[in-house]
């Protein structure tokens, strides 16, 4: 996730972007080639995963650093955490990765919070709790995430935005292990990271929960990787499904692994015959549905292929299908790559399983009885849009729910917004998209009353009740709302709380009609499932204000050359041998911002011009880079993808500068 505005009509906005760069190059900065930099000391509120001690940059000189600036709210922040993961097993005694939390939205901005998300996503390397931007500001981040690598002597060489990196960060950690083992300025040995304490319970971090036939539940116990069912007190364990360890294995409940899983859903009873499994998962970390048959507990994996779909790269798919993504993409289930599916729904309207695309803030239907999987909604592009789905933005779409009517809910998190998608007839992915709650990537509150006019902060999970309102997992609120709809889509609804004192709801289950009703919130942070009741409960209207993310703001020159810097890594080369191998799309908010320099184009530089009668907004920048292994002896080299979106806030004053520089990797 990126931090672009929205660029936004009445009922329609777009905003923002993926935030993310895949498959990236390494751009090195060289001595003699430009001035060496040293590195800005790291400054904040305190650290964690140390100990207790501060950290300074004498203290790591000697190791190649790289600084990982992220929000836990952002799925491409977790993507790198992952990326992470990798170097750090790989260059364990000359690595040391620090984590730069700047965070978005209010509730990150807590650091009970902030302990809670570093514990609850295995972060393995020291965090500095920058609250206040310092460190964010120093280091000219513009986008979540940035990495930033500075060698052992205190200069930094290389900055990057986005995910997609693993890969030619090895490149340039080689390099710099090379080069200063050979000067010897490099310092082998542990680093300042201390472990904390883990926390003990039945469930860690859970995710979301769905009711079995048999009265028990089956929770995502994200924390443990594994799914628990529980007795329908919510808390009597009776047996774990999956070995509690990372990782893509099938089998029995005691050798099947996952990986940070979330949404689950019953399969329809007519549909277990023909698939042979009883609920549906997904397995968000491995980017894969997996299924779970009950008698028995055997996981079996029915689609994605472990990898990540990266959004523009060609090698998606495999490759007797070619490559390809957008709305209408569809392949065989298991030979298409997928990214952090976060929740799944059955729509009968479709006769298929709907399924929230986290990562690359779409909408897929999987038809596991014609053994298929498709893209049906969202543009890959990060924000708010509403109409047809093939055109919509969705922004990390987290949780699903559908009525009786056929219509689905969607709690889309980054753009705290409360989103239904009507199904205009049988046709799979066929519908529109309208936003109920909501304004926009940066504009969140607790605010009830008028829906038009209601704020939500990052909600995750999505009900719909039995009196037709539905119950929404204001996450980072700790509460529970309810929207009720009006008679007709052009008036508003209204919002109101039902719960509130909860820690991190993220997912809710309906059991029960009528009086007996009940709904069950899975606290991911409180590591329970409670229950609230829904009849004697007295909505109460909450005014907690709104927000709006605050970034700092760049002054420009009315008149501006962008530039895009980005070079190949070591043993690369530009890829252009399917067109031009670079892409630059210019736009802004509010439009009459840009009166020349909008549009796509090839080249990594343009001017623009912009009004200063309108003063300020917001400057969306996309680009993308493709390159390739350059060896002559390799018949089919390995190709990249370099790809992020930028948000950058503008304020155009007569002695603002006059260039404005983005790293794609520079």
């Amino acid at each position: 996730m990126s931090e672009p505005e929205e660029r936004r009509g009445r009922r329609g906005r777009r905003g923002g972007s993926r935030g993310s760069g895949e498959n990236g190059g390494v751009t090195e900065v060289k001595a003699g080639r430009l001035p060496r930099v040293r590195a800005s000391e790291l400054v904040g509120r305190g650290w964690l995963n140390t100990g207790g001690r501060d950290v300074t940059l004498a203290d790591l000189r000697g190791k190649v650093v790289v600084l990982d600036f992220w929000t836990f709210c952002c799925i491409n922040c977790l993507h790198v955490l992952d990326e992470m993961r990798e170097l750090e097993a790989e260059f364990s005694d000359v690595l040391v990765v620090i984590g730069v939390h700047s965070p978005k939205f209010v509730h990150e901005a807590d650091p009970v919070a902030l302990a809670a998300a570093v514990e609850r996503y295995e972060v393995h390397h020291p965090v500095l709790d920058d609250p206040q931007l310092h460190t964010w500001q120093a280091y000219a981040a513009r986008a979540w995430p940035t990495l930033v690598v500075i060698d052992p002597e205190g200069y930094v060489v290389a900055q990057m935005a986005g995910e997609g990196h693993r890969h030619n960060l090895e490149v340039l950690v080689r390099e710099l292990v090379a080069e200063h083992n050979a000067k010897g300025t490099l310092h082998r040995g542990s680093g300042p990271y201390v472990p904390p304490q883990a926390t003990p319970g039945t469930l860690r971090f859970p995710a979301k929960a769905v009711a079995l036939p048999n009265g028990h539940l089956l929770v995502a116990d994200a924390g443990h990787h594994s799914l628990a069912e529980l007795e329908a007190d919510g808390e009597t364990l009776v047996r774990r499904i999956g070995a509690g360890e990372r990782g893509l294995v099938d089998g029995g409940p005691d050798e099947a692994r996952f990986s940070e899983p979330n949404g689950l859903c019953l399969v329809p009873d007519e549909l277990r015959p023909w698939l042979g499994y009883d609920v549906l998962v997904a397995d968000t970390v491995n980017h894969a549905l997996r299924g779970v048959r009950l008698d028995d507990g055997t996981v079996t994996t029915v689609a994605g292929t472990g990898e990540q779909l990266m959004v523009g790269a060609s090698d998606n798919v495999s490759a007797e299908l070619g490559g390809g993504t957008g709305a209408g993409f569809a392949g065989p289930a298991r030979a298409v790559r997928l990214s952090s599916p976060w929740d799944v729904a059955w729509s009968q309207e479709w006769g298929a399983f709907v399924v929230a695309m986290a990562g690359n803030h779409t909408l897929w239907a999987f038809d596991d009885k014609e053994g298929s999987i498709a893209h049906v909604g969202g543009t890959m592009n990060e924000g708010l849009l509403d109409g047809p789905l093939p055109e919509a933005w969705f922004a990390q779409p987290s949780g699903l729910a559908v009525g009786p009517d056929r219509r689905i809910w969607l709690a889309d998190s980054e753009t705290s917004a409360l989103r239904v998608v009507t199904p205009t007839h049988a046709t799979i992915g066929d519908g529109t998209v309208r936003t109920v709650v909501g304004e926009g990537l940066f504009d969140f509150g607790h605010r009830d009353g008028r829906a038009d006019e209601a704020r939500l902060q990052h909600p995750l999970g999505v009900a719909v009740l039995p009196d037709g309102s539905v119950a929404v997992a204001d996450t980072y609120n700790g509460a529970v709302r309810r929207y009720v709809p009006s008679r007709t889509d052009d008036e508003p609804g209204e919002v109101t709380t039902i719960a509130t004192g909860l820690a991190e709801p993220s997912g809710l289950v309906v059991l029960g009609e009528g009086a007996d009703a009940v709904l069950l919130v899975v606290e991911s942070a409180a590591h329970r499932v409670t229950r609230v009741p829904l009849t004697g409960v007295v909505d109460a209207t909450v005014d907690g204000g709104s927000h709006r993310t605050q970034r700092p703001v760049t002054d420009l020159a009315p008149r501006v050359r962008l530039d895009v810097v980005f070079t190949p890594a070591t043993g690369q080369k530009y890829d252009d041998r399917f067109g031009p191998s670079t892409r630059l799309q210019v736009s802004s908010t509010p439009p009459t911002l840009l009166l020349e320099g909008a549009g796509d184009d090839v080249p990594f530089e343009r001017t623009l011009v912009l009004d200063p009668a309108v003063g300020e907004g917001v400057l969306h920048v996309t680009a993308h880079a493709a390159s390739c292994d350059d060896d002559p002896a390799v018949e089919y080299p390995a190709c990249h993808l370099n790809a992020q979106d930028w948000g950058v806030p503008v304020r155009v004053t007569a002695d603002g500068d006059a260039a404005l520089t983005l790293p794609l990797h520079g």
